[in-house]
């Protein structure tokens, strides 16, 4: 087997920023508890666990107190306004106590390398034309009120300006819409909030009253981001569609990549020579051949390579850590379903048990561990094929290869590095197996490196870290 050479040229075109996740809803959903909510901290943003850097937090609509359609247990986001006897508003953060609980640990788990970002599903059921913060009544129709854009682009620099002035929170972005070009967000939605935005003029209105608000309360440094649509499509149709003046308040692009990861798109960025984030992303999707335990973390590490490699975004982001949970007491005057089979499909990487108080763990968590643990924030991404990918930070000498393998044979791995200098292995860390008998996060030892060039047998279904020293 020839070597594939690794070269410098090939390198991203920006820095890495990070990996996060969102917190709704889990952190809604857990917040209430101390200890569950600094074990959560720690096992997603402390340097024991993933590493995380990102976290997005949702600023909440808030929905007709009269409504009760939301039938899941964590996504009755509570809003940060509320309507009083005589119909005035009344600001009530401590209304979202159990997200800003979670934030504050996840922060501070995070450290210096914390980066907040703020998101709103829907405006506040009063500014919506259904009177419903799950939707439009067609869910293919504007839900905020025309006369009511520069009071909800007030309401989230509120939010915002809230959090760094009273939690001493640095927001660090702003996204005023979520995947608004789809028709998934109608009223009284069993799910949760949603506000479509058609692409054009109407995103555009949005994306400058938002900007403007923020300009008002001083919070220039929050970069503005459009608009988080579900898929690079969509995402670039709505590129081509921001007006001129919208343009000159976007800071970024963000999209989700719940379909294929577009090269088009990650060129556009290029081109346009402004930042791209994939901000969210996951699916019940599994390597079904793998009975181990490990067929779901083997689909996350493909998808996130994919789009690592596709799309070369500057931060990568899943949508929420924990995405189930099981307990006997209702919540939010809902039950939680029955535990999730972690060693099939499912979404996230972690579950929660309410009644023993455990946040429990699977091998997807430990698969995505073997990037975020090691590809950091200021490196820059290597994409190399469907199944490999790199990171490499000349100012700290290193350079990190994550390779996976899908099949149930062992897999050649030959690289040739000499461009990079490698100077020693200094780590060598694999997942693979089930979760009761196989490995998470396990160092190996051996003879990988042959002068410049790396080679290894790839272990059946598994992913396989290494993290060599460069020479200066």
């Amino acid at each position: 087997m020839d070597a594939l050479i690794l070269k410098k040229s090939s390198l991203a075109p920006r820095p890495f920023e990070g990996w996060g996740t969102s917190l709704c809803w889990w952190a809604h959903r857990l917040g209430w508890d101390d200890e569950l909510s600094q074990r959560a901290a720690e096992l997603f943003y402390g340097e024991k666990g993933l590493g995380l850097n990102i976290m997005r937090y949702n600023i909440g609509g808030g929905d007709d107190p009269a409504h009760n359609h939301i039938t899941r247990t964590d996504s009755k986001i509570p809003g940060w306004v509320r309507l009083g006897e005589k119909g005035e508003k009344l600001f009530t953060p401590e209304a979202d106590k159990n997200q800003l609980a979670v934030l504050r640990r996840c922060v501070d788990a995070a450290g210096d390398k914390a980066y907040v970002e703020a998101f709103s599903n829907s405006p506040p059921y009063f500014m919506t034309v259904s009177g419903c913060s799950s939707g439009s009544s067609d869910a293919v129709s504007d839900n905020l009120r025309k006369e009511c854009v520069e009071e909800f682009a007030d309401y989230l620099a509120d939010v915002c300006e809230y959090l760094e002035k009273e939690k001493g929170i640095t927001v660090n972005s702003l996204a005023a819409m979520n995947e608004p070009d789809t028709d998934y967000w109608r009223e009284n939605s069993g799910k949760q909030e949603g506000c479509h935005f058609d692409p054009g003029e109407s995103q555009s209105r949005i994306l400058i009253a938002t900007s403007k608000a923020m300009k008002k309360k001083c919070l220039t440094h929050t970069q503005i981001t459009a608009s988080d649509e579900t898929d690079c499509k969509r995402q670039l149709i709505a590129c081509k569609g921001f007006t001129k003046e919208a343009w000159s308040h976007i800071d970024r692009i963000s999209v989700h990549t719940y379909s294929k990861a577009w090269k088009r798109l990650g060129n556009y960025a290029i081109k346009r020579n402004i930042p791209l984030w994939m901000t969210e992303t996951d699916w019940s999707g599994s390597v079904k051949a793998c009975k181990n335990g490990m067929g779901p973390g083997l689909w996350f590490a493909k998808k996130i390579i994919q789009d690592l490699t596709l799309l070369s975004p500057q931060a990568w982001i899943m949508w929420q850590a924990i995405g189930s949970y099981t307990g006997s007491e209702p919540f939010d005057g809902n039950l939680d379903g029955p535990q999730v089979d972690m060693t099939k499909g499912f979404w996230g990487v972690a579950s929660c048990d309410f009644d023993k108080r455990e946040i429990l763990l699977c091998q997807k968590y430990y698969s995505f561990g073997q990037f975020t643990r090691y590809i950091r924030p200021g490196m820059t991404v290597l994409p190399i094929d469907k199944m490999t990918v790199g990171a490499y930070n000349k100012e700290e000498n290193r350079l990190v290869v994550v390779a996976v393998n899908d099949k149930a044979r062992e897999r050649s791995l030959s690289l040739d590095l000499a461009e990079f200098s490698p100077a020693e292995l200094s780590a060598v860390i694999r997942t693979s197996g089930s979760l009761e008998e196989g490995e998470q996060w396990a160092r190996l030892y051996g003879n990988f490196l042959d002068g410049a060039l790396l080679r290894a047998r790839l272990r059946p279904y598994s992913i396989t870290t290494f993290v060599a020293s460069t020479k200066k």
